[in-house]
């Protein structure tokens, strides 16, 4: 069996853990709202249709931070139509993914689902088919207490305290083809500083994200980033970067190292970012939104246009196994290790859509593989995050060349003295790791965690849904890792 060292030090200190990391999306797409979210009827729907078995698992899950209502469908949408009497709502052509919107479900029904759920709000606005005007209001509506047209228009709503909406992203993937409304680099850098200075004008107190690149494929990256910036640099606090990862795409051994591409693509962006900072001589530093992120099988996507037009279809409701809950865990490493300027993390998306959680018409709800590790590391990443020393066997991979089998970070609470080290084993043989914890030398083995199977294929459904699920021992500073598994180890300060 080959061998792992892993060594820790609270002097090693990179952020503290910002909570919002944990975030997820929920657009309206496929079957993440309707029949996800929001499904009036069904057994476990509340008086405001909302699904108390989706509640249930949303809050075990550990989400902090929830992006609405898009993605692609916020290009195309008037959020005037989701609110105010249900039964006076327009019925649309949601034109991203050719759907038919009913707007039952809109502004403020997904703020009482919100506040259910224990999560904050992070509110999209349309810069594709709308821009200024459209996007101000919206602040309004959501942030003043009252005495103005859209303030007074929420109360008339039944809505009498503003939803205090404090994130805000300024339109969604504008260098796209696919975006409705797609703009240049210098279009909506330009774009964003106004429509950014206008709702500020409106709250000041708001945060804002502008649109960086699709993913780090595309053809201007980096450019693009550098561009937005120098236009909207003083108005926006956050740039925001989009990845998936298709387990089809390359070879397998690169698709279970993909937290080497994050790690590069975080990098490479806050890189942009202070060369722009430095250009343009400001103090502020811009920190990162991870607002799309997650495990895609997106090779078998079929594009809108080769679609008919549908209510509720059932889109890219991929199944994940176990390789995909290690991937998943390993990401959220890489998350966390750049947690000094990546503050902001939406895995896409919460229900049915490339999601944790999965429901169908009949029955309860479940956890998909994916919702193991984040649920785990939501809950235990406390205090600080801490560099970690390793010293791993590689393994050889198409995309990377070779990289270490086993990753990993950790998270130091001081107040509660609790260390917790997140490890993965990317690797097809098991791995010995030995911890050394003498920087820590009151510390004692608490809690092991791992999610690893024989059948690194298993996924969970709805008639087997704790098929595979974590399980847990007495942990130690030299543990097993099996093959393709994820862990996360926890030791207790004893003074």
């Amino acid at each position: 069996m080959s061998v792992a060292q892993l060594t820790l030090d609270p002097a090693y200190a990179i952020a503290p853990v910002d909570p919002r990391l944990f975030g997820s999306f929920v657009e309206h797409m496929g079957r993440c709202v309707y029949t996800g979210v929001f499904e009036p009827g069904h057994p476990e729907a509340d008086a405001d249709g909302l699904r108390a078995d989706v509640l249930n698992l949303v809050r075990e899950l550990g989400v902090t931070t929830v992006r609405y209502p898009g993605g692609n469908f916020v290009s195309n949408y008037r959020w005037e139509d989701g609110v105010g009497p249900a039964g006076d709502r327009p019925t649309r052509l949601d034109l991203a993914w050719r759907s038919i919107e009913s707007n039952a479900f809109g502004l403020n029904e997904f703020m009482r689902w919100a506040t259910a759920a224990g999560v904050e709000p992070m509110m999209a606005v349309n810069l594709g088919t709308r821009g200024i005007e459209a996007a101000t209001a919206l602040v309004e509506y959501c942030n003043l207490p009252e005495g103005t047209a859209a303030s007074e228009l929420r109360r008339a709503h039944g809505v009498a305290k503003p939803h205090d909406v404090r994130l805000w992203c300024l339109g969604n993937e504008m260098d796209g083809p696919w975006q409705i409304g797609r703009l240049t680099a210098r279009e909506y850098g330009r774009l964003a500083a106004r429509a950014g200075q206008a709702m500020k004008r409106v709250d000041p107190s708001i945060e804002l994200v502008a649109c960086g690149s699709s993913n780090a494929d595309m053809p201007t990256f980096a450019a693009w980033e550098a561009t937005v910036l120098e236009e909207a640099y003083d108005q926006v606090d956050y740039i925001s970067l989009h990845t998936y990862y298709d387990p089809e795409k390359h070879d397998e051994a690169s698709f279970r190292a993909s937290a080497v591409d994050l790690d590069g693509f975080v990098e490479d962006v806050i890189a942009t970012a202070d060369h722009v900072r430095a250009k343009l001589r400001r103090k502020k530093r811009i920190n990162l939104s991870l607002d799309e992120w997650n495990v895609w099988y997106q090779s078998r996507f079929t594009e809108p246009e080769d679609r008919g037009i549908e209510r509720t279809p059932a889109l890219i409701e991929d199944d994940y196994d176990v390789t995909d809950a290690m991937v998943v865990g390993n990401l959220l490493i890489s998350m966390l290790r750049h947690a000094d300027r990546l503050t902001v993390g939406c895995q896409a998306q919460l229900v049915n859509v490339i999601a944790p959680i999965r429901t169908r018409a009949a029955g309860p709800a479940w956890r998909q593989t994916i919702f193991h590790p984040f649920a785990q590391t939501a809950r235990l990443a406390r205090g600080t995050v801490l560099r970690t020393a390793i010293t791993a066997p590689l393994m050889s991979t198409g995309r990377f060349g070779d990289v270490p089998v086993v990753d990993a970070v950790a998270t130091h609470d001081q107040e509660t003295g609790a260390l917790v080290v997140f490890v993965v084993n990317r690797g097809t043989e098991e791995v010995r790791l030995e911890l050394d914890l003498r920087a820590f030398p009151n510390h004692r083995p608490a809690e092991h965690l791992a999610l690893a199977d024989d059948d690194t294929t298993a996924i969970n459904t709805a008639d087997a849904p704790t098929r595979v699920v974590p399980t847990k021992t007495a942990g130690g500073t030299t543990v097993t890792l099996p093959p393709i598994s994820w862990h996360a180890l926890t030791f207790e300060e004893k003074l």
